[in-house]
């Protein structure tokens, strides 16, 4: 069970450039309340990792590009 997101990640993506691909998904994460810790092990990175993607501090490497447009995809349609 997830314990949520903080106020200050929420505010963070909220803040950052929603272009970018780690923001996207941290969009749909805190959304959909999918704890960072199940990305993390999806995706084979730390869960620091993946709050950074969501902050927009950094961008995830380009070889996982394809593997989080498709996870990406999965919420969205998961959502409709």
């Amino acid at each position: 069970m997830s314990r949520g997101y903080s106020l200050r990640l929420r505010d963070l993506n909220a803040k950052a450039d929603k272009r970018k691909l780690g923001v996207r998904l941290g969009r749909l994460c805190i959304k959909q309340d999918v704890p960072v810790a199940v990305v993390a092990r999806t995706m084979g990175v730390t869960r620091t990792t993946v709050y950074n993607w969501f902050c927009g501090a950094s961008a995830p490497q380009p070889a996982l590009a394809s593997a989080i447009e498709t996870y990406i995809a999965k919420l969205e349609n998961a959502a409709a």
